[in-house]
């Protein structure tokens, strides 16, 4: 493919180096290559900025070719014989690395959240992974929780007997990601990230709550932010995600790391708002927490509160999949219950 634009090319060669270098071929998506040709299609003139997008959207297509092109090799096995007796003086067969997968599919949640970046990927968000062990100053202190303060016992987490702890919510990624991103912030380039991760928490299990799942967390801080570019932000991803205009809603809550903070609520698609038990007879579904950074924890990142203001949000990405395909127990995506997991094959 020949990009007319420079500066598409450029980024053309590039992805492709990179792509031949991964492991992962879908990581491609996510690279900032990509994303910083959607983020300076926003600065462009008005008069060049058509065509600049085409071409940008065509190196997306490309991409997505070089995706379904990289195939996996097929592998000649031998025969096995399960019934044959077990001679432990035989040693086992080493089976190579990659093993063809032909009646295989991603999980649902896999699938869904490559969704999920590749549209935040667009609206100039870079993503960056969780973690699944981390220290109280993360979970914790980092985030305006004083030692002994009783807001942490909402958070009945998993500790280590070294300290350690599996950590509740993406937030304990917060800290890091302003610190890692202050000298872009300071260039005034601002500061978006997306964080995915698994959480763990001592949860009583139902049709909404399970103790392990998926949830993503968002950053952005710039100069003048204020709660409606929240508002605007988690709405436009969301009916991105849906395909659909939603009606969505916002009531106060409280999260020590933000101020003011909310929790943001969908109108329930299983009963239309009339009520059922996957909304508890509310009408609502509440989707995710949010709210403005407090500014504690700029402070405790390096970053001025004085001259910044930013938004967060946390949200469980089984919920998200759980609206949008009307499942209504969110105990299937963990279960491995294969007459579940073959409608998304």
């Amino acid at each position: 493919m020949v990009y007319q634009n420079e500066e598409v090319a450029k980024a053309a060669e590039q992805l492709r180096a990179s792509f031949e270098q991964l492991d992962d071929k879908k990581a491609i998506r996510r690279a900032p290559e990509l994303t910083a040709l959607y983020e300076r299609l926003k600065t462009k003139p008005s008069d060049e900025r058509a065509a600049y997008g085409q071409e940008v959207n065509q190196l997306k297509r490309e991409v997505e070719k070089w995706i379904f092109e990289a195939k996996v090799p097929e592998v000649d096995l031998p025969p096995i014989d399960v019934t044959a007796p077990f001679d432990v003086n035989v040693p086992a067969q080493k089976l190579p690395d990659l093993l063809p997968a032909k009646n295989a599919s991603q999980h649902p949640i896999t699938r869904e959240l490559e969704k999920v970046l590749d549209i935040f990927g667009r609206m100039g968000f870079a993503t960056i992974e969780s973690r699944e062990i981390d220290d109280d100053y993360n979970m914790f202190a980092s985030l305006n929780f004083p030692e002994g303060h009783p807001a942490r016992d909402d958070y009945d987490t998993f500790v280590t007997d070294d300290g350690l702890i599996a950590p509740a919510h993406t937030s304990t990624m917060q800290n890091r990601v302003l610190k890692q991103f202050k000298p872009q912030l300071e260039a005034g380039k601002g500061l978006r990230v997306v964080i995915p991760g698994r959480v763990f928490r001592n949860e009583n299990l139902d049709a909404r709550h399970e103790h392990t799942f998926y949830q993503l967390e968002g950053v952005y801080v710039d100069e003048n932010i204020h709660a409606g570019h929240l508002i605007a932000t988690l709405k436009m991803f969301l009916e991105e995600y849906y395909g659909q205009n939603l009606e969505v809603k916002t009531q106060p809550f409280y999260f020590p790391f933000t101020e003011p903070s909310f929790e943001f609520v969908l109108n329930c698609p299983f009963c239309a708002k009339t009520g059922c038990q996957i909304c508890s007879h509310t009408g609502w579904i509440e989707l995710l927490g949010c709210g403005m950074i407090h500014p504690n924890v700029l402070k405790e990142a390096g970053i001025d509160p004085v001259k910044y203001s930013g938004f967060a949000w946390g949200g469980g990405i089984d919920r998200l999949v759980m609206m949008k395909y009307g499942i209504e127990d969110i105990r299937h995506f963990h279960s491995g219950h294969l007459k579940f997991l073959r409608q998304f094959s």
